[in-house]
């Protein structure tokens, strides 16, 4: 389905996470570093509960999450100290984080604020041990220039990084390392000025290259996460987290915007058919006393039940790719650990047509209704996942709820929570103010990494860039490897350039795991071509090999693929070739060398350099020429 995302009103906008690259975390002497999980030294455990804001309210993202009365775990290490398990007050925030931050909001043509505060953002998910993220506000009112107009960055803000999940268990507890907590981090939030799939990516790609610039953020998976804010016209402010693949942000915009849409359309259907919800539900655990269906006997034999009226055929809707709307309706119930059944996809799961039958009599549903099932072990977690079940067919039919989503590998999503609002803010009162200088900003400004502007017109001065390439490649994430490259080997810019813009390109399209390709491995085959060793010709095959095995050197891959030839070898083909084609050569002169070089190509492309090649074959070609002269 092809989207005129002007029509349907699309407005984005993008939350990047980065993690800073500083000695220490941001309200502790701790080193940020990742701790293999077996190292822990010991663990510990906590229950968190909403509290009210200093407005007395309760987020509403809060009161979900106590709403599924998990238990946490968290691991901690040598590495981590009493502040990461809130047995200790936090510190001063790090200055060194500080002059990052405001480095980036420079870059980003921001306002910084005189004084910066920190304030506790309300998350009960487990990923803090207190129940809150500390976040400061450093800048606002930004910009960047895109080629689709200026897209404005409204926050910057400088906070702690969360613990990492490692696992769930089985009885609903929730393991968290602690050894990532508190590592700083930036976010950065861009207005909804984004109005296609694709400039979200450019966006998103231009603010990771600007940070990337300054040479003082970590690298990695993991270390940088991109959310998306997303609406249609008719539709909800959605937003998606967790986006690590840049490469799939318009993908996500797409199947968001597909998803809304779809959704509005179920509304106007439901409506249309006078459909309704039951709040009713129903122990249906006789029906399934003696049932063969391994999944209710595995979730522990209790069964309970509701029905959608007019619903039927419903949950099958695909929404996105592979998701269905009863993937979404199964979302509610996984929170609360259930699986959901519906009698759209059943007889499945070995329920039988017979315990269908008592079901619809139960409810004396028709055919034009739906019944919701879940299995669990204990009658209150059934009932609370239908009722979130139930909640949410409902609000299919006033359209579209804003929500929190994450963002699943295939490029679709899931729904984690209800959108959180102002009453998760209030301030830390643990953590002073830290005023700005307006000597601080100018010493700050003073040592800016260049913009691409800058750098675009110097590559074309001291590289002999032409226009194209040289913002291709000022604007790569390898601008700094395509500089080691050339100041390190005697090789053509404009030849490094292309091999990583162009090449990489290609061969990203092609499949090839660029992410095994180390900036050694690049540096390497730069440093061979430069000696002869191979032709350029055979760079995106040393590239192919090497992304397929990593462990290998490029001096390997040269072997393997058989690229060496020595000189001898290619001045006795080429002799043999124009004694050959004698004949031919006399007969077309000079001109006679292009035909004759797809000859030689077929032979040594890759093995030696092509200029190189045609160099002597001309020379040989003129030398037969001037002999039959004389």
């Amino acid at each position: 389905m092809a989207i005129d995302y002007a029509r349907v009103g699309l407005k984005a906008g993008l939350e990047i996470h980065q993690q800073l690259d500083t000695t220490t975390k941001l309200f502790c002497k701790c080193p940020t570093v990742l701790r293999e999980k077996k190292d822990a030294r010991y663990s510990f455990i906590r229950y968190l509960r909403a509290s009210r804001s200093e407005l007395g309210e309760v987020d509403e993202a809060a009161r979900a999450e106590a709403g599924y009365n998990r238990t946490f775990i968290y691991k901690a290490y040598d590495t981590t100290c009493l502040v990461e398990s809130d047995e200790e007050p936090p510190c001063e925030l790090n200055p060194e984080a500080i002059d990052i931050a405001l480095e980036i909001a420079l870059m980003l043509n921001m306002n910084v604020v005189d004084e910066i505060h920190t304030m506790r953002k309300i998350v009960i998910d487990g990923s803090n041990t207190c129940g809150f993220q500390r976040t400061a506000l450093i800048a606002t009112d930004g910009w960047l220039a895109t080629e689709e107009g200026r897209v404005r960055v409204d926050s910057l803000c400088l906070e702690e990084d969360a613990a990492q999940k490692i696992e769930e268990t089985e009885d609903g507890c929730v393991v968290y390392s602690l050894d990532r907590l508190g590592i700083p981090l930036v976010e950065i939030g861009t207005a909804p000025d984004i109005q296609t799939p694709e400039q979200a990516r450019k966006v998103a790609e231009q603010i990771g290259m600007i940070l990337r610039s300054t040479g003082r953020v970590k690298r990695g998976l993991g270390t940088i996460r991109q959310d998306i804010n997303i609406s249609i016209d008719g539709g909800a402010r959605v937003e998606i987290k967790g986006v690590q693949n840049l490469r799939m942000i318009g993908e996500i915009v797409t199947n968001e915007v597909k998803r809304q849409l779809k959704l509005m359309e179920l509304s106007r259907l439901l409506n249309d058919r006078g459909s309704r919800v039951e709040h009713r539900i129903v122990d249906l655990s006789d029906i399934f006393r003696d049932t063969a269906s391994r999944v209710i006997r595995r979730a522990g034999g209790l069964v309970y039940g509701a029905c959608l009226r007019g619903f039927a055929g419903i949950p099958g809707t695909e929404l996105q790719p592979g998701r269905r709307f009863g993937s979404e309706l199964a979302d509610f119930a996984a929170r609360y650990g259930t699986g959901l059944m519906h009698t759209d996809e059943l007889p499945a799961y070995g329920i039988t047509d017979a315990e269908i039958a008592r079901m619809r009599s139960v409810f004396d549903a028709s055919d034009s209704d739906c019944i919701v099932i879940v299995a669990a072990d204990n009658r209150l977690r059934a009932e609370n996942a239908l009722r979130a079940v139930l909640n949410r067919a409902e609000e299919a039919m006033r359209g579209i709820p804003e929500e929190t989503r994450r963002a699943l590998p295939d490029g679709s999503s899931a729904y984690m929570r209800p959108l959180p609002g102002a009453a998760r803010m209030y301030p830390e009162t643990d953590v002073p103010p830290v005023e700005i200088s307006t000597l601080r900003l100018k010493e700050i400004s003073s040592q800016l990494p260049e913009t691409f502007e800058q750098r675009i017109m110097r590559y074309r001065r001291q590289f002999g860039l032409n226009d194209e390439l040289a913002s291709k490649i000022a604007r790569s994430s390898n601008c700094n490897l395509f500089e080691a490259v050339v100041e390190s080997c005697e090789v053509s810019p404009t030849l490094v350039a292309r091999t990583l813009t162009d090449t990489m390109v290609e061969l990203m399209r092609e499949g090839v795991e660029l992410d095994n390709l180390t900036e050694r491995h690049i540096l390497d085959i730069f440093r061979l071509l430069a000696a002869n060793e191979f032709g350029k010709e055979a760079i995106p095959d040393i590239m192919r090999f090497i992304a397929s095995n990593p462990d290998r050197t490029i001096e390997r891959a040269v072997e393997e693929l058989d690229l060496r030839a020595s000189i001898a070898d290619v001045e006795r083909f080429i002799a043999d070739t124009v004694a050959l084609k004698r004949d031919f050569i006399l007969e077309r002169g000079e001109r006679a060398v292009g035909p004759l070089m797809g000859i030689v190509m077929r032979e040594f492309r890759g093995k030696v350099d092509g200029k190189e090649l045609n160099m002597m074959l001309r020379a040989k070609v003129l030398e037969l020429l001037a002999d039959k002269g004389d």
